[in-house]
């Protein structure tokens, strides 16, 4: 019996599997440079999936960077350095997010995050 966050199976068997495997999965977490993995290993579906997580982790890091650029121009010059020092350790959180993903990706399994995964399996 299986629990509430128990994430997806991945799929076995279908696709071909890349022989640079690794290589494209650490490509896919790499901001922009997933696009490549996304157009050169079509047949890899784990590699694809990956490519397509990577590249929703990057929209979500623009919107985020969006956002908070917003609200130091909002709050001016004293808070809206003290969002600048707070921004700081979330992109540190957001770098070892990245690391956790290609780690679990390396060992062929898939980091789950809520609200954002699931638009890597709409793309």
């Amino acid at each position: 019996m299986a629990d509430a966050t128990t994430p997806p199976p991945i799929p076995t068997g279908s696709g071909a599997q890349s022989s640079n495997r690794g290589v494209m999965i650490v490509l896919s977490y790499l901001w922009l440079l997933a696009l490549v993995p996304l157009l050169v290993e079509k047949d890899d579906k784990e590699v694809q999936w990956h490519a397509k997580h990577g590249l929703v982790l990057v929209g979500a890091e623009i919107i985020f960077w969006i956002a908070v650029t917003i609200v130091q121009l909002a709050l001016g010059t004293i808070l809206g350095c003290v969002v600048s020092l707070l921004s700081i350790f979330v992109w540190l959180a957001i770098v070892i997010l990245h690391i956790m993903a290609v780690v679990k990706g390396l060992n062929g399994g898939r980091l789950i995050i809520p609200g954002v995964s699931q638009y890597a399996d709409k793309l």
